[in-house]
């Protein structure tokens, strides 16, 4: 990743703003797109794909995998792809949180947080705790529950009626800040206080996610943002687990409540699977299965 960095500045040699440009892989480039989906727009310059406006940056993202960050606040938003991937499992006792569903059309949003010390890393390292992505939803089943018996932790599951409600007023990380808030109060209430390595999966620079904190009555301030935190702490490997057993869980539901199968994602699986529901059950209905901001809801 190429790193270049410069400053403008007022003749009183006060900075006015700073730019950052970086050159980032697919991997990337394709997390930079989801973190700032709702405020991306064509700029109809040459050899330029988008442009992002946001929080006291402008990012512009070029066909050559440049991204130049420009702003006062450049640097935050750039941080978020100059993280060291190493492991930091020897920072307990640590508190972690992340969230699933968030990019499958049918099924709820979960966001989980957990707490964990060293003594039941240890007691758990065995069973290969990761990711949920990467881990099948056999093992998910099989780890989870011996998880929720061993650490302490804080769930919410927010059902799609719910989710479009909400949706309407609250983007998609608007949402999600509120949620891992609410996980971390309720986790506090149960262990008293969080630890110093408190750890959120990031999604949203660090100004952004407190901006959509505004109106919350109680904010935990005090997180450790960080991109791929999943792979990296115990803790938030631990609450990804939890969440994906949760959301699996209200998949099983479903299928049973509604006699069909859901397909996870957003693909022309689940295209031809939400054409299914709503010949089925009707378009009314698909407010209690699926996220109806979709793309997939137009596909109908």
């Amino acid at each position: 990743m190429e790193k270049k960095e410069g400053s403008c500045y007022h003749e009183n040699g006060e900075t006015m703003k700073t730019t950052i440009s970086l050159t980032l892989n697919d991997e990337q480039l394709v997390f930079l797109d989801k973190l700032y989906s709702e405020e991306k727009k064509t700029t109809g310059l040459p050899y330029t794909k988008f442009r992002i406006d946001t929080d006291g940056c402008v990012i512009t993202v070029y066909d050559s995998k440049k991204v130049v960050f420009a702003g006062k606040n450049a640097e935050e938003h750039a941080r978020v792809f100059q993280v060291q991937e190493e492991k930091k499992d020897d920072l307990f006792p640590m508190a972690g949180s992340d969230e699933v569903g968030t990019g499958d059309y049918f099924g709820p949003v979960v966001v989980c947080a957990c707490y964990t010390t060293e003594s039941q890393y240890e007691a758990l390292k065995s069973y290969q705790i990761t990711d949920s992505k990467v881990m099948d939803d056999v093992q998910v089943r099989k780890v989870a529950p011996i998880l929720m018996e061993t650490i302490p932790y804080s769930v919410l599951v927010v059902q799609n009626s719910k989710y479009n409600e909400v949706q309407k007023k609250h983007n998609l990380n608007a949402i999600k800040a509120i949620l891992h808030n609410a996980a971390y109060v309720h986790l506090r209430g149960k262990i008293k206080k969080l630890p110093p390595c408190t750890v959120v999966d990031q999604f949203a620079p660090e100004s952004l996610y407190y901006r959509y904190l505004a109106k919350e009555k109680e904010i935990v301030k005090g997180l450790t943002f960080e991109t791929k935190a999943e792979s990296k702490y115990f803790a938030v490997a631990c609450a990804s687990v939890i969440a994906r057993y949760h959301f699996l869980q209200t998949f099983d539901a479903m299928k049973v409540e509604y006699k069909m199968d859901f397909p996870k994602g957003a693909s022309s699986l689940v295209d031809a699977a939400a054409k299914r529901f709503v010949e089925t059950f009707g378009r009314e209905r698909l407010n209690e299965v699926a996220k109806l901001h979709f793309k997939n809801t137009k596909n109908l």
